[in-house]
């Protein structure tokens, strides 16, 4: 598999990082997971606003233009045979000497990989992470930061308990998100969905079903999702329906309609 680093594409094998790169050792770097489908990347121009957004959260230059990354992204889909295709693009700050203040003249470390897009997954069965919690105060809560360590707990915790994912809640005991994606629910008759102030990520997804189906951005708590009559999970590579949350079923245990007309729209 073909990779690109630092706007070099080489083999997989031959890409290596520093071992004082900070976003090894400190997880100083930001990151975006895009689909292509049919040799199309989906959504690409969001995706970039949002790293760059993300890159001036934590004070971090971009010197790569959209265009030149738009063009590697095209590069290794061809190069890696890969039509329908997950991309992630990584972006640390670079080396820089054992300190947690970022050096002034850092030189970012840019990778962009891809992978085979994967079979939609089966209906998801949640529980409620009881290991983490979502800080909704820090502004890594609203960036795609490459330290995903309470998401590794949550997942962990869900993989434990038969689980497909698990719902995060925030440091008030609502609900954010999951470990891997955004949250909505039909309730009353309304579509919901977390506000990005209860901690929940400015998904590219996200923002897609809001505009297509009018949903109110508004604080759920668990007692308000346990009576969903639909739940499902988006994120960059779709639509998840939500059967069960913490045993009990969601609606009647199949995906619902508004779900199945999103994920086939979207």
């Amino acid at each position: 598999m073909r990779v690109c680093l630092n706007g070099a594409i080489i083999d997989e094998a031959n890409a290596h990082f520093a071992i004082n790169d900070r976003g090894v050792l400190l997880g100083d770097g930001v990151f975006e997971t895009i689909a292509v489908r049919g040799g199309q990347i989906k959504r690409l121009n969001t995706h970039l606003m949002r790293l760059a957004h993300d890159c001036r959260v934590i004070g971090l230059r971009v010197p790569w233009a959209d265009t030149a990354i738009k063009s590697w992204i095209d590069k290794l889909i061809a190069d890696n045979n890969l039509p329908d295709a997950v991309v992630r693009i990584t972006l640390t700050r670079g080396v820089g000497p054992r300190s947690l203040l970022a050096p002034t003249d850092a030189k970012p470390t840019l990778l962009i990989t891809t992978a085979p897009m994967p079979e939609p997954a089966e209906p998801a069965r949640l529980v409620i992470a009881s290991s983490t919690r979502r800080n909704e105060h820090a502004p890594t809560s609203r960036i795609k930061s490459i330290n995903y360590l309470d998401n590794i707990i949550a997942r962990s915790e869900a993989q434990r308990r038969d689980a497909d994912d698990a719902i995060v809640l925030n440091t008030q005991g609502r609900v954010a998100e999951s470990t891997a994606a955004n949250i909505f629910a039909l309730i009353g008759g309304g579509l919901l969905t977390p506000p990005i102030t209860e901690g929940a990520l400015p998904g590219v997804m996200r923002a897609d079903v809001i505009t297509l189906a009018r949903a109110e951005e508004t604080p759920i708590t668990v007692e308000m999702l346990m009576s969903a009559s639909e739940v499902f999970l988006s994120n960059a590579l779709g639509i998840r329906p939500v059967i069960a949350i913490e045993g009990q079923t969601v609606g009647d245990g199949e995906p619902g309609l508004i779900t199945q007309l999103l994920a086939a729209r979207l």
